[in-house]
């Protein structure tokens, strides 16, 4: 669990709380409230660093405690911590859905009788959020696939046609968080692409090289595939190193994606990426420290917010290139 006392970042991206009146002593509007956020990953993850610099900055902007909470994006040990955490009553919890909804739903249920207001972040629960009214920070997940999928035929052109194979990974036994690559093998396969389903491998979230024999064994038995789907950015960063160990040079298998991040930045740069969906990690740790602040301090409903923001392509990533530097993109 890490504090959060200062900001990170020198300026907000975000100007929602600018306005709000300081609290009479002079303090910030949400000081004294205490918020707990699940970051996901493990401390120092490319794509949890982000949703942390969100978060630090809405502590700073607001007042409020906020202290983080790494998973190493295991899911049942976000459920052991939530229960944990709802044993400490915080006043907010931000919290990952990746679990889904008939995991997390008993303790959202504990938490709403024990006044604790709770948002949802990255992986939506809208089973849980219908009977809590909660709300949910994120990308729309099946969407934000379907669009990639979409977007990936027009960059790909005669590279990618009917008959052609490829490489879906994700959590395909969680079904609320593998909602974003389904959506694509959707696409792909309306295509008339065959689509590998490939099964995460056990730890591989946190530590990517643990796939490495699994997609080595499947394009070994596979060498026509033309394209692999990966389920995140920290994914997208290893395509090169996964590329070299096969012997793939980069226009041999296109790797297309979600997230951003300095080590997309480098695939890119090195030829490895096609295209990749953003989905802000940054305003996913940003908005709901904001939105729990707003619920517990001015009594507002709570803010959905869909953070899907297109994509980038080797055409203009290098537009963002700072600002991933910046851990901001």
């Amino acid at each position: 669990m890490h504090r959060l006392t200062t900001a990170l970042l020198g300026a907000s991206v975000l100007a929602v709380a600018a306005g709000a009146a300081l609290a009479q002593d002079g303090g910030k509007w949400c000081s004294g409230v205490n918020i707990t956020l699940f970051s996901g990953g493990p401390a120092g993850g490319a794509f949890n660093a982000i949703i942390d610099r969100g978060a630090t900055q809405a502590a700073a902007d607001t007042g409020a405690n906020v202290s983080i909470i790494y998973s190493d994006w295991d899911f049942d040990k976000m459920i052991t911590q939530l229960r944990d955490v709802i044993g400490q009553a915080p006043q907010g919890i931000a919290m990952m859905g990746h679990p889904g909804d008939a995991a997390i739903l008993p303790l959202a249920e504990q938490a709403a009788a024990a006044g604790i207001k709770m948002m949802y972040m990255n992986v939506d629960v809208p089973e849980v959020r219908a009977k809590t009214g909660a709300g949910y920070v994120g990308a729309k997940l099946y969407e934000q696939g379907r669009a990639l999928g979409e977007e990936t035929l027009r960059q790909a052109g005669d590279r990618l046609k009917a008959g052609d194979k490829a490489i879906v990974m994700s959590r395909w036994e969680s079904e609320n968080r593998a909602q974003r690559e389904l959506g694509l093998v959707d696409v792909l396969t309306e295509a008339g692409i065959e689509v590998i389903r490939l099964q995460e491998a056990e730890g591989a979230s946190a530590d990517q090289m643990l796939q490495l024999p699994t997609l080595t064994a499947t394009l070994l038995s596979n060498p026509e595939v033309k394209l692999i789907g990966y389920p995140g950015g920290p994914w997208l960063s290893a395509a090169p190193a996964f590329m070299q160990a096969v012997g793939k040079a980069p226009e041999d298998i296109m790797a297309v994606g979600f997230d951003l991040g300095q080590g997309v930045m480098t695939a890119f740069d090195q030829g490895y990426v096609t295209v990749t969906a953003d989905q802000q990690p940054y305003l996913q740790g940003y908005m709901p420290v904001l939105s729990l602040c707003q619920q517990i301090v001015y009594k507002l409903a709570p803010l959905n917010v869909d953070t899907g923001a297109g994509f980038v392509t080797r055409e203009t990533y290098k537009d963002v290139v700072t600002l991933a530097e910046e851990g901001i993109r």
